[in-house]
């Protein structure tokens, strides 16, 4: 059925901030030989590009991470961009290794997939209640695309594909370019820059009533080996850490560990998202016995300290 110990395995986005620790928990795990190409050596938008990768790694198994993906406001500038280049490389990936008898294909969805107004904690078998949050259906719905794929591809050809649904993500590594990254980057950048400029206020978008879960990317590493190691079936399965916090707290806690005591100016004309997001766990835990370990304290302290080493920030 595919898995890690003993086989060939091929990472796409091995080199991002996700890949930089899903790469080493699956190295752990034994593999026979582990493939990770960069981008520039291999365009997955490019059909020819991904058949000629498959034949020269022929893996038994593919764990697919690649993906472009912003904060709130990439997402708004860039809809058609997110969303063809997100579904475009995975229907190229998984047809290709399908055509080339790849055993197992893992592929990485996202939280963003979710309705809008979806119950919480989101459960797996609420997906398809309703249309995800505008800023980023597009993005949500192309990677929305590949779970329909992967058990399209499992009904009529016996493909044994599987999606994991990871919430937001954080940690060392992170992107934290302000036109690119998501929220807990962006605050941290924020918040030790006016530190250090000895400004009175930053600004934050939306009034913080949006709530949001975070995992920590070592905890989600861990989450995707064992899935790509025991988990087999078509069912899409949560990865989070189960833990829910208001964005208003989590701009004080990292304003907290980053030292700044200035004001924070909330601009509710710029979008909140999703108004909730928390997801329901137990279906990892009973498939995988995958249970988020960081506290988002510690987790965020780790991930300030590394943005200031990484920075030269004092």
């Amino acid at each position: 059925m595919g898995g890690i110990t003993g086989r060939k395995v091929l990472v796409t986005g091995g080199h991002g901030f996700l890949g930089r620790f899903v790469c080493p928990a699956i190295q752990a795990r034994k593999p026979s030989e582990m493939f990770a190409p960069r981008k520039a050596e291999s365009d997955l938008t490019d059909p020819h590009a991904v058949r000629a990768l498959l034949r020269r790694t022929r893996p038994d198994t593919v764990v697919h991470l690649a993906a472009v993906v912003g904060g709130i406001g990439a997402n708004r500038t860039n809809p058609g961009l997110y969303f063809y280049q997100n579904a475009v490389m995975g229907l190229h990936l998984m047809e290709e290794a399908r055509v080339a008898g790849v055993s197992k294909f893992v592929s990485l969805g996202t939280v963003c997939s979710y309705p809008k107004f979806a119950p919480v904690p989101f459960r797996e078998d609420d997906l398809w209640n309703g249309y995800p949050e505008e800023t980023n259906a597009p993005y949500g719905l192309a990677k929305k695309m590949l779970l329909v794929q992967g058990q399209a591809y499992r009904q009529q050809y016996g493909f044994n594909a599987i999606t994991l649904l990871p919430v937001n993500l954080y940690g060392p590594y992170d992107n934290f370019d302000p036109d690119f990254s998501h929220v807990i980057p962006a605050l941290v950048r924020k918040a030790l820059e006016a530190r250090d400029e000895g400004r009175a206020a930053i600004e934050v978008w939306g009034d913080g009533s949006a709530s949001r879960e975070f995992l920590f990317v070592q905890d989600a590493a861990d989450g995707i080996a064992r899935a790509v190691q025991e988990y087999n079936k078509p069912d899409p399965v949560n990865l989070g850490s189960g833990r829910e916090i208001s964005i208003r707290e989590l701009v004080e806690l990292v304003c907290e560990i980053c030292g700044y005591c200035g004001l924070v100016n909330w601009d509710p004309t710029k979008p909140n998202g999703q108004p909730r997001r928390c997801l329901d766990t137990t279906r990892a835990k009973e498939a995988f016995g995958f249970t988020a370990t960081t506290d988002l304290r510690a987790g965020l302290v780790e991930t300030i300290n590394w943005y200031k080493r990484h920075r030269g920030l004092a």
